[in-house]
């Protein structure tokens, strides 16, 4: 098992890589709170999501490569989601601009990233696919 300064130190690493902030990268040991992730290390690794001091979410792993596309998953999301606001497409589902982004940041990561991300958007798209028509009907509300 890794300790919480490697990971960091490794996080810090691959952020640099896709241009992520502080505030897009968890922190460590404890949650700094308001829906931010923070890594814990016991028998294994967790990505833990608190908001107002409750815990949304926890993804644990026993697998360091898992816990890593974790920690990037959410944030090559903000990131995508932020490039997306700046070239947003009127008209278009803003997933549209939003998932290549993401896909794209994953493969700097790694090419097992990358696929991984890759096919994880193809399933949600089966399931919730892109739709314009609803995005067009928002754009009228503006």
């Amino acid at each position: 098992m890794y300790q919480l300064s490697e990971i960091r130190a490794k996080v810090e690493e691959l952020g640099k890589l896709i241009g992520a902030n502080q505030h897009q990268l968890p922190t460590y040991g404890k949650s700094r709170d308001f829906g931010y992730s923070h890594v814990e290390v016991d028998q294994q690794y967790h990505l833990v999501t608190v908001e107002r001091g409750a815990e949304l979410n926890r993804k644990s792993t026993s697998n360091y490569s898992e816990l890593l596309y974790f920690i990037f998953s959410e944030a090559t999301h903000d990131i995508a989601f932020s490039y997306e606001l700046k070239n947003r497409v009127k008209g278009q589902d803003c997933r549209r601009v939003a998932f290549p982004k993401q896909v794209e940041l994953m493969f700097r990561l790694g090419d097992e990233f990358g696929e991984r991300m890759e096919s994880e958007i193809e399933k949600l798209l089966v399931s919730s696919p892109y739709n314009d028509k609803f995005t067009k009907v928002a754009d009228s509300l503006e």
